[in-house]
């Protein structure tokens, strides 16, 4: 690391990323799984009171334990950064809202534009699974998650439609149709950040998604490298974090997912 990067405290990052999104997951189990009332950002994008509360419950703590570092979360937007914290307060609203307790709160830390701390809480299920860049990604017991590397044909993948981005969609339909010859079965969560937390612990084996956030994918980003497996984007690249198109999986997994959206093998 160079620069204001080599000030940060990784270690003290890490703890703080999880005590961060266990605290607002702790909050958004207090409010309950249930109908909430909702409040659209867009097309089948909503937000509650409980996404905000969360949000500055995670916010506040980020900011108290590393006040230089600035913070870019869902409902607060933020400016910019190559370093600072990224935050999704509650990821899976509509299935919070409708009473599906498949929702997850992730903070990640990047450092010069990379992940290098990240945290994934499932508040309904009492998951917790964090990782740091060169140490390896782990649940809440602290055993390591380490992926496994099925034949394409044996795996689990998962994925998630682009509703903000209609226009996207015959192209995820076209990919979704191409990757269900290649493997098992399938599985829709509603909430990225799940969809990566669970390929890094082996739940999954694979994810691809067109159109996400930053604080969607970037502690997943790292969970699941640090698990062993590969992130890129559609194309075989590095650009995920910015355009939010992700592939994710284990070597095989990641290797024919790519085959289906077109990227090849580009990115071994």
């Amino acid at each position: 690391m160079t620069g204001a990067s080599a000030a940060v405290d990784l270690r003290l990052a890490l703890a703080t990323a999880r005590y961060a999104s266990q605290a607002g997951g702790a909050l958004i189990r207090a409010a309950g799984v249930g109908f909430h009332d909702t409040e659209s950002k867009g097309p089948g994008d909503y937000v509650t009171e409980v996404d905000r509360q969360s949000e500055a419950v995670v916010v506040r703590i980020l900011r108290s334990a590393f006040p230089d570092l600035p913070v870019l979360a869902e409902e607060g937007g933020g400016e910019d950064f190559s370093t600072g914290w990224v935050v999704d307060p509650l990821d899976g609203t509509t299935n919070f809202s409708r009473g599906l307790p498949l929702v997850g709160v992730s903070v990640a830390l990047l450092v010069d534009g990379l992940p290098a701390v990240g945290s994934i809480h499932a508040p309904f299920l009492g998951w917790t699974y964090s990782a740091r860049v060169g140490e390896g990604a782990f649940d809440e017991h602290g055993r390591r998650l380490r992926m496994g590397d099925p034949e394409p044909g044996r795996a689990v993948v998962s994925t998630g439609f682009p509703f903000k981005t209609p226009e996207r969609i015959p192209r995820l339909i076209g990919t979704l149709g191409r990757v269900l010859k290649s493997v098992e079965d399938g599985r829709r969560t509603g909430a990225a950040s799940l969809d990566l937390a669970f390929t890094a612990a082996g739940v999954f084996d694979g994810f691809f998604e067109l159109g996400l956030k930053v604080w969607d994918i970037a502690a997943g980003v790292l969970l699941v490298t640090e698990a062993g497996g590969l992130v890129s984007d559609w194309e075989g690249g590095q650009s995920q974090l910015a355009t939010g198109d992700i592939v994710a999986g284990s070597p095989r997994v990641h290797r024919a997912l790519l085959e289906a959206t077109g990227g090849g093998s580009g990115s071994n």
